[in-house]
């Protein structure tokens, strides 16, 4: 035989009121967090990854330039040497020693 007490029932109510409330809270909580640290990364001035990865590729792009053009210098400076190789040896007429 089960008895009806109004009590445990208000109690039970009130029990899953509070639950109800708390997960609302929570999901409140978490919901406010997100939306603090999404305002927090974009004003710091972070690039995007389509950023990172242009500018890393123009670097790469710049990088192998350089290179071509220091060979490209060096090979004049052998050329340069090469022809001026036996008059570099004799010294000017009007040069003062």
């Amino acid at each position: 035989m089960q008895s009806e007490n109004r009590l445990f029932d208000d109690i039970v109510k009130m029990m899953n009121g509070a639950a109800g409330t708390l997960a609302g809270m929570g999901r409140e909580a978490e919901s406010s967090m997100r939306e603090k640290m999404r305002e927090f990364v974009g004003g710091a001035d972070f690039v995007s990854r389509d950023e990172f990865e242009a500018v890393k590729a123009m670097a790469a792009a710049a990088r192998d330039h350089n290179q071509a053009l220091e060979a490209r210098i060096a090979a004049l400076e052998a050329a340069a040497k090469a022809k001026a190789g036996p008059k570099a040896a004799k010294p000017s007429p009007g040069a003062a020693n």
